[in-house]
């Protein structure tokens, strides 16, 4: 394979602005998805009857291939961004949703207990000690959602909102491998360095799991 490092040298603002709108994409979806995922976990964990009506709908969603939800919104969103986040949205929660209920789940009763005779009311254990402990389980789950979003941005392109995704097509319509391998080399790398992200901000929010590591 040929490889013409002469045109990825000259296109290469043109290969940043794509990774940028595929970031943007790809990321915002995670984010929103999260935000969903958060208050519904917390309801499943509450009330258990919750959580199996929550996690069937989400697992629909995800099985619904992405260009046929991209059509059936596209009638209302038009050929905007929205069209793809809106989808992107709903594939994290059926990972999403899930972890989140795992991670507060990982909260022993001994720990809540605890928690609630030194005086946290119901908020305060929640925001300072269950949440806290559930943040390994819930950003292996933001990682997942994260890479595999990043990766379905692509398909976006069938739309016209693809950032790299428009590469790959493109170079495929004009039969020209650089520029199919340059945008794939920059979503993976694109993926990983998200993923690297992730890992960092967990270690961050989790301070006693180094020290314990250290130890």
């Amino acid at each position: 394979m040929d490889i013409d490092w002469g045109w990825i040298g000259e296109h290469t603002d043109t290969l940043t602005e794509h990774a940028l709108i595929h970031l943007r994409l790809a990321l915002l979806p995670v984010l929103f998805g999260l935000i969903i995922s958060l208050p519904v976990g917390m309801l499943c964990r509450r009330w258990g009857w919750v959580y199996p009506p929550a996690l069937t709908v989400s697992n629909i969603f995800y099985a619904i291939p992405s260009l046929a939800l991209f059509m059936v919104f596209i009638q209302y969103t038009g050929l905007t961004a929205a069209t793809v986040m809106i989808p992107l949205t709903l594939y994290s929660l059926s990972v999403l949703v899930p972890n989140v209920v795992d991670g507060l789940a990982s909260v022993s009763d001994p720990v809540r207990q605890a928690a609630t005779a030194m005086g946290f009311g119901p908020l305060r254990r929640l925001l300072q000690v269950e949440l806290p402990i559930a943040v390994p389980i819930v950003i292996a789950g933001t990682r997942v959602a994260a890479v595999s979003s990043i990766s379905l941005v692509a398909v976006g392109q069938l739309i016209g909102q693809g950032g790299l995704g428009y590469d790959i097509i493109r170079g495929y319509q004009l039969q020209f491998q650089t520029q199919i391998v340059a945008a794939t080399v920059l979503i993976v790398l694109l993926a990983l360095v998200t993923d690297a992200i992730l890992v960092t901000v967990q270690r961050l929010l989790t301070p006693w799991a180094r020290a314990r590591m250290t130890s």
